[in-house]
């Protein structure tokens, strides 16, 4: 049978996965992650409907584990490519879970019983994980991982696991499949606002960057969906976000727009207006980018919620004694403004994937300067590259929103799928 592989099992990814395998293609779905889901399963809303995320994404994460042409590969990476189009061979590096798969149920007794706490990468450090954990609780696969580096080998886990499914030992194991074309979709990589030293991040209390607020304003967040001042616990009574993080900004070799940031933070303030309808939100920016469909009307509709809209933006955050404090030249009326919120969200950028680098250099695509794929030629589609039979999904060559992500993803399936054909 003539199979597929797609790399990376983000939106773009599953999308690209469900594609092909509707059409009678065997598809193997490569994650480097111990779930399916990618960026989208941290998001509470979606702009500019406000539908759930992952009311949208979990019913398409479970459509690829039930899937009887769809083999999922989990904390696998690719490590080398030979052959030539339509016979591809790939070598893949499956990590460990110290679980066995077979026998897992999910259940999550040894999560509850699990002494250890840790920084948990998914709720963006604003909440912790046990060193035996699921990502999230929509997780797919639905198995627990252990984190070798911080179990401290207690054996509380072993003891209340009923089905002997937790391992003490365990090989990263090595393998090869052979597919007639690949799919890229690597996804993004926000952007560390520590690198933006003079805006607070981590060194004035209640500053906090636009992925935190996602978890935090998330109902299956660490802290319910109630959004609170990090430094005292108490609602906010007034937010100020900062746009541009890491987006066109020549100083860090950052000049791309982000794409998403302007109607995330619109959203963000929607979501925060609808909660407290007295909450003063601000959004400092250089322009708003309200480019898709119904964007504009979203704008519009923040502004008659009485977000307000101050073009311009802080150079520096810093604390007064009592929260953060930022100085803002109002491009509009030339007049500077001292704003002393009592939260200040960091509108963080988008840019690479972590893989990206490493899966276009082993696959042999040229990068731009910006660290992401280049694609053959725009004009042609923004999916295809140089070499026949690889193609690029989502925001592997750019950043790009859900809808986009999602329509990108089908357009490298079908190529995917036509070069089947061929065979």
């Amino acid at each position: 049978m003539v199979e597929v592989a797609v790399i990376g099992g983000g939106i773009a990814g599953i999308q690209a996965a469900l594609e092909i395998a509707d059409h009678g293609i065997r598809v193997h779905l490569i994650e480097r992650e111990p779930s399916i889901g990618g960026h989208m399963a941290q998001l509470d809303k979606t702009f500019p409907t406000n539908d759930c995320s992952m009311c949208i994404l979990s019913p398409k994460m479970n459509d690829v584990a039930r899937h009887p042409l769809i083999v999922l590969h989990t904390c696998t990476e690719v490590t080398s490519v030979e052959g030539e189009p339509g016979s591809y061979r790939l070598t893949l590096v499956a990590k460990p879970r110290f679980i066995d798969s077979e026998l897992c149920n999910g259940c999550g007794e040894c999560v509850i019983i699990c002494p250890v706490e840790v920084y948990n990468r998914f709720d963006a450090g604003i909440g912790v994980r046990k060193a035996i954990y699921k990502p999230h609780s929509q997780a797919v696969p639905d198995l627990v991982i252990k984190d070798a580096e911080h179990c401290i080998e207690c054996g509380l886990c072993y003891d209340v696991c009923d089905l002997d499914a937790i391992r003490k030992e365990e090989e990263e194991r090595t393998f090869e499949i052979e597919v007639a074309s690949i799919v890229i979709a690597t996804g993004y990589s926000v952007f560390d606002a520590r690198k933006k030293g003079g805006l607070g991040y981590l060194t004035v209390p209640d500053v906090i960057t636009s992925l935190e607020l996602e978890r935090m304003i998330n109902a299956g967040g660490p802290t319910g969906g109630k959004v609170v001042r990090l430094s005292t616990g108490r609602v906010p009574k007034s937010v100020v976000f900062v746009q541009c993080v890491g987006s066109r900004d020549t100083s860090i070799d950052r000049p791309w727009c982000s794409c998403v940031c302007c109607m995330a933070a619109i959203k963000n303030a929607i979501l925060l207006k609808e909660k407290d309808p007295g909450m003063e939100v601000t959004i400092c920016h250089n322009d708003i980018r309200a480019y898709g469909k119904g964007y504009e009307e979203y704008f519009n509709r923040a502004e008659r919620m009485g977000v307000r809209f101050l073009k311009g933006l802080p150079g520096e955050v810093w604390s007064d004694g009592r929260g953060p404090a930022l100085q803002v030249e109002n491009t509009e009326t030339q007049k500077i403004e001292i704003l002393h919120p009592d939260l200040v969200i960091l509108s963080v950028g988008i840019g690479p994937g972590e893989g990206t680098c490493q899966v276009a250099g082993i696959l042999g695509i040229p990068l731009e300067k910006s660290g992401f794929a280049r694609p053959l030629d725009d004009k042609l589609g923004p999916f295809l590259t140089r070499r026949p039979g690889i193609y690029l999904a989502g925001t592997a060559t750019a950043p790009r929103d859900i809808p986009d992500s999602v329509a990108m993803g089908g357009a490298a399936a079908m190529r995917a799928f036509t070069d089947t054909l061929r065979e």
